[in-house]
């Protein structure tokens, strides 16, 4: 038997251009029973409403948004959105936000936000709280809000925020159900992100810190790859951003964002991207696990953007089959 908390997630790397984008992701999870299938913000089809199609395709699996952009939504819009995902699928949603980037909240809103945390974890509570079925009544710097959704009975609905550095570990610790981190190393989740989360907890009160869900580019050797072409296919832009190269020092990783070629390099060598055997992936993946991350998530965009989309489903599910060889027992 494999606790199903061993077996890693699935992430869609790409935006969904069709109605059934998705669907073959969505039918691996189904049939290789991991935990949940994952995708980001979609400015094609939209994200939710893609996770919709396969729920009424007859495809339903457990989904998490990692993450939706908060300028995009009202927290209402976005508390409404993500029950109607777990009603729709019948199962458990984790709904994930993301402050955005600032060039990103200019060009909506003609201004970035003051404090991008302060916005968050207002953001974040409202959502908690209208998921709980309780009436909001909040005016703050970043949105208002006086009412409540249509109480329904629903399926669980986890509300995370994207996380890389200790300040937003910190809010996400005080009013966030997960910690969604990207290419963050598991050394860096453990001696970093986990005190500031624990940190957020305990300065509201909470009994116990929020899950961490950690997204891991991964790519299995074969004939003909070059794990530096996949590394920098799969993290170029971000590793162009300053947030994420500043969190990467952070952790030990060498990387400039006027060199992301020398970044995607640094990603390989120093593990941060694992590439390897699916036998060496799986034991990559343990890693993060006895970190202290609760939740794996496989990502093979670089793989996806140079191979395609059955190479890269093949890397995912021979990584999953070698989660469950060095798990099972």
């Amino acid at each position: 038997m494999i606790a199903d908390n061993v077996l890693p997630s699935v992430l869609v790397p790409n935006m969904p251009e069709a109605p059934d984008s998705l669907r073959p992701y969505a039918e691996l999870v189904r049939d290789t029973g991991v935990r949940r299938l994952w995708t980001g913000q979609s400015l094609k089809v939209e994200a939710h409403q893609a996770f919709a199609h396969l729920a009424g395709a007859g495809i339903r699996v457990p989904v998490g948004l990692s993450v939706a952009l908060m300028p995009l939504r009202h927290p209402y819009e976005a508390a409404l959105q993500a029950r109607s995902l777990a009603l729709l699928t019948g199962l458990p949603v984790v709904a994930g936000y993301g402050v955005g980037s600032t060039a990103f909240v200019r060009s909506l809103n003609g201004r970035p936000f003051t404090s991008p945390r302060t916005m968050a974890a207002d953001y974040l509570r409202t959502v908690r709280a209208l998921l709980d079925g309780e009436i909001v009544d909040h005016a703050g710097d970043y949105h208002k809000l006086q009412g409540r959704l249509i109480p329904m009975e629903h399926p669980h609905v986890e509300v995370g925020v994207g996380v890389l550095r200790p300040n937003m570990a910190r809010t996400a610790g005080g009013v966030a159900d997960v910690a969604i981190t990207w290419m963050t190393p598991p050394g860096y989740v453990a001696e970093t992100l986990l005190p500031a989360l624990e940190e957020g907890a305990k300065d509201s009160d909470r009994d116990t810190r929020c899950r961490v869900a950690t997204v891991v580019h991964v790519g299995v050797e074969r004939d003909g790859r070059d794990p530096h072409v996949l590394a920098h296919t799969a993290a170029s832009g971000h590793l162009t951003m300053e947030h994420y190269t500043d969190m990467l020092r952070r952790a030990g990783v060498p990387v400039d964002p006027a060199d992301p070629v020398a970044g995607a390099a640094a990603l390989v060598d120093s593990g941060t991207y694992l590439y390897g055997s699916a036998d060496h992936i799986a034991a990559g993946l343990e890693e993060y696990r006895n970190a202290g991350v609760d939740e794996v998530i496989l990502n093979c965009a670089g793989v996806l953007f140079t191979e395609g989309q059955a190479a890269a489903l093949r890397d995912v599910r021979e990584i999953i089959e070698a989660v469950g060889r060095r798990n099972s027992g």
